[in-house]
Order: structure tokens, then C-alpha cells, then sequence
């Protein structure tokens, strides 16, 4: 599956080669920082209930995302990385509905690069089946649970 995995946004004008290859080397190094400031910031920081340092986190997720949604598809693993990398932030400032749009974004492609009874396709439902019940539709809440 690593076709589907690493997949490129289909252009009038494909990336070169060598675009795909810096992306790649880009979204490797922004997940390596990403990491770096999480723990730097958790360790700094002396409130845990502050959100600061979760805008700051979250603003490197949509600037990387941005960025890498130039050439990468959104089933792309290092797009899906950092958006359930955002998602992980906004559940931790308590953006209920900014955490439900990146889990949307990223159920689709999981189910797809994983087998169905995946941990990580089921712990995505769960949250999600969280979200929708916290955010008052029991609806799609008791499905995504059901899945």
C-alpha cells in the first residue's frame, strides 16, 4: 500500500521528483520538531490547565498541513500524521469541533491503510463517537460508537 500511503495530489502540472523527495524530507523534519516542542513545552510549562502553548502546537500542525497539502494528497501518512497530531491538540485545549473536523478528515484514509479491526482504526471511531456525543449528536455519536 505504500503507493496509496505516500500519495501525490494529482496536478495539471505533477511535482517534480525532486519536489516530492524535499517534501518528503520536510514533513519528516516538521514531525521530528513537532515532537521536540511538545515535550519542550510540556516540561515549561508550569500551568497545565494554559492553552498557549496548544495555539502554538496547533499552529505548526495548519502550517505544516498547508504546506504539505501543496504536493500531498490527505490520505498521504505524513499529512494524516499531523492531522491527528492536530486533532490531539485541539482535544487538549478543548476545541470539540476543530478535533470532530481533522477526525472526519482522517477515518477515511485509516480505514482504508488499515486492516478493519485496526486498534488505530477503532480508537478513531471512539473518539470520534466521543465527539459526536460531547457535542450533542447522539446520532452519529451511537454510530461511530457502533463501528
Amino acid at each position: 500500500q505504500d503507493k496509496e500511503k505516500l500519495e501525490i495530489r494529482k496536478l495539471n502540472d505533477p511535482p517534480s521528483a525532486e519536489t516530492v523527495r524535499d517534501m518528503i524530507k520536510y514533513a519528516r523534519n516538521v514531525i521530528e520538531e513537532f515532537r521536540r516542542a511538545k515535550h519542550y513545552k510540556y516540561i515549561l510549562c508550569l500551568n497545565p490547565d494554559s492553552t498557549g502553548f496548544g495555539v502554538e502546537l496547533l499552529e505548526i500542525c495548519e502550517l505544516s498541513l498547508d504546506k504539505m497539502g501543496a504536493v500531498f494528497e490527505e490520505s498521504n501518512v505524513y499529512m494524516l500524521h499531523m492531522m491527528y497530531q492536530a486533532m490531539g491538540v485541539c482535544l487538549y485545549v478543548q476545541d470539540w469541533e476543530g478535533a470532530l473536523r481533522y477526525g472526519q478528515k482522517i477515518i477515511r484514509p485509516y480505514s482504508k491503510h488499515y486492516p478493519s479491526y485496526s486498534l488505530n482504526v477503532a480508537s478513531m471511531w471512539l473518539k470520534l463517537g466521543r465527539l459526536y456525543m460531547a457535542l450533542e449528536n447522539r446520532p452519529a455519536g451511537v454510530k461511530a460508537l457502533k463501528r
